[in-house]
């Protein structure tokens, strides 16, 4: 019953079995699904559209995100598209203040672009080479429950490569199931796991332009966004942009707003994003004929915004426990890494020899990504509450830019890039502070 990447999902009439099911092959699910196949566990991976496929993303890759495609085996040379920059160049208060990645043991000192329709291929054919197994135009549609109210299992409906359903349903069965369906989680919303509104939100809008900026070895950062009325007279847009060089001949441009700003859920962030780019120099060629496509939206679940991230048998990764950063909305190194985290869990927990001792183990999972995470999107939520004041935010662009080692440490901070061998009194100040700082 095995499928190769280009194949389709396959009809059964009895249910297909393995000891781990993973919903949803993004980095996440494909991160995972990889671990536990080298553990020798039998996966399943199950994703509802067909790759190659488009996902609305800034395409940028810290450091952080890096690291983890090392610890996860990616080949990534130059010459096979993935573009290198040095770090992060920062707009704002009439400033443009270029910092470099930090360089510590920890983390390597540079970072990526890579499209997701490239990157998400990519994991998911790297998950495969380590043994599990792809079904493509698998749609998820409901869990399977045993006697004791645990998921045992997922029903779902072919899909067609027109994303159309083909009338195909299909049994899936397992004793562990793992969500990595993203920021709308079905699978997790069916087991009763609701959004925690107590955590920040974020949209972000992106498209890609054709510019000659498309090299550009520095990540871009928009601490504000302006725009002229009719009058011709500056007008401050709500939200905060970004320009990064996809080194294909185009660039991705976008902006994300937090629903800690009053113009949240108020505002045509499309509409916004045209404003902001109609503003920028000539010579970029950020315009509607140089546009290859539309402008999309996605919504950034952040600071473990949906709890607990294991129980009853289904277990939560990347997007569909909120795992995004809170100071700067990274998603990728953060599914990334809770994928690395809860297969080292489950990988012990299937070690045992019972299903109490399993369970034990399965139960620990929450308290891991507590104890990596917790105190640190706890001070995320604090700053995302924060710049959410638009006075706020403008007096940390006065005082804070001109001060090139404060935003080098901010950087730090913002990125989650502090040594964690000891390094530098700074770093040992932000691991100290996340550590103090509660985890909820």
């Amino acid at each position: 019953m095995s499928q190769s990447l280009s194949g389709g999902a396959l009809t059964t009439s009895a249910p297909e079995t393995a000891d781990v099911i993973v919903v949803g092959a993004g980095p996440g699910g494909s991160s995972v699904a990889a671990y536990l196949a080298m553990a020798g566990l039998d996966v399943l991976l199950l994703e509802k559209t067909h790759f190659p496929r488009e996902k609305v993303c800034g395409d940028g890759l810290t450091p952080r995100a890096v690291r983890e495609l090392v610890s996860l085996g990616i080949p990534m040379p130059e010459d096979d598209g993935w573009i290198k920059n040095k770090g992060l160049r920062i707009i704002g208060g009439g400033m443009r203040l270029q910092l470099d990645w930090p360089d510590n043991a920890s983390f390597p000192p540079y970072g990526l672009v890579r499209t997701r329709q490239d990157f998400d291929d990519i994991l998911a054919r790297h998950a495969v080479k380590q043994g599990a197994q792809l079904r493509q135009g698998v749609n998820v549609v409901a869990p399977v429950r045993g006697a004791n109210g645990h998921i045992v299992g997922v029903e779902a409906k072919e899909m067609g490569v027109d994303g159309r359903a083909t009338g195909a349903t299909m049994s899936y069965r397992a004793p562990l199931v793992i969500a990595a369906d993203g920021n709308s989680s079905r699978l997790s919303l069916a087991m009763g796991r609701e959004k925690r509104e107590d955590r920040p939100m974020g949209v972000a809008v992106r498209a890609y332009y054709t510019s000659p900026r498309h090299d550009d070895d520095y990540l871009e950062s928009w601490l504000e966004l302006w725009s002229k009325d009719a009058q011709g007279k500056r007008v401050l847009l709500p939200g905060y942009g970004w320009i990064f060089g996809v080194g294909d001949g185009t660039s991705n441009v976008g902006l994300g707003i937090l629903n800690t700003s009053s113009a949240f859920g108020k505002t045509d962030y499309k509409e916004v994003m045209r404003q902001w780019v109609a503003t920028m120099p000539e010579e970029w060629t950020y315009n509607e004929e140089t546009i290859t496509g539309p402008i999309k939206g996605a919504a950034l679940p952040m600071g473990f915004n949906r709890q607990p991230h294991y129980a009853d048998g289904l277990l939560l990764v990347g997007d569909a426990g909120g795992m995004v950063n809170p100071f700067n909305g990274e998603g990728i190194a953060y599914a990334m890494e809770s994928a690395r985290l809860a297969a080292e869990v489950v990988a012990q927990a299937f070690a045992r020899t019972d299903d109490a001792s399993r369970e034990r183990v399965l139960l620990s999972y929450p308290q891991v990504m507590r104890d990596a995470l917790g105190g640190y999107y706890t001070l995320g939520r604090m700053f995302a509450k924060m710049i959410g004041n638009p006075d706020v935010m403008r007096l940390a662009v006065k005082y804070g830019l001109p001060r090139k080692t404060m935003m080098q440490f901010l950087l730090k901070v913002m990125a989650n890039l502090g040594d964690t061998t000891g390094g530098r009194i700074d770093d040992r100040a932000l691991a100290l502070l996340s550590r103090m700082t509660p985890a909820a």
